[in-house]
């Protein structure tokens, strides 16, 4: 292979449309932007959406929807997370913050009970579900 040999794909580069060179070429006279009107003309279009004037569709749709900010400081922790910290001692939004289990701008924390839980674990100012609550006393932990 040489570089004068080299060539592109077949098919991978089309030829530009010569507009303007006669009626002969299908493309003359008004150069494929047929009679009149605002896309006929240089320079003539418009902003994306734009119907004429008419009210634009993403206009007449109502808004939906709300994003609650409250949603960021609120997390949930898992049981089976609980077993595997770190944390000796009583754990509460603090200590979780310090051993970066949780986001520093989580204000509330809320223990559900999946996975299981075999160590004795102090919760404090952390909620807890029915569910978590028993499976916690159970394993001989204890919820202030």
């Amino acid at each position: 292979m040489e570089l004068n040999t080299i060539q592109p794909a077949i098919g991978s580069k089309t030829v530009a449309h010569r507009v303007g060179r006669g009626i002969g070429s299908g493309l003359g006279k008004t150069c494929g932007r047929g009679h009149k009107g605002q896309k006929a003309r240089a320079g003539g279009y418009h902003k994306v959406g734009f119907e004429g004037g008419q009210m634009p569709k993403q206009r007449r749709l109502p808004k939906f929807g709300f994003a609650s900010m409250s949603k960021l400081e609120k997390t949930e922790l898992r049981l089976s997370q609980l077993e595997n910290i770190g944390i000796v001692g009583i754990i509460d939004l603090v200590s979780l913050k310090a051993a970066n289990i949780i986001s520093p701008r989580i204000k509330q924390v809320k223990v559900i009970a999946t996975g299981t839980l075999q160590r004795a674990v102090s919760l404090r100012g952390v909620l807890v579900t029915q569910g978590a609550k028993e499976a916690i006393i159970a394993a001989g932990g204890k919820i202030e």
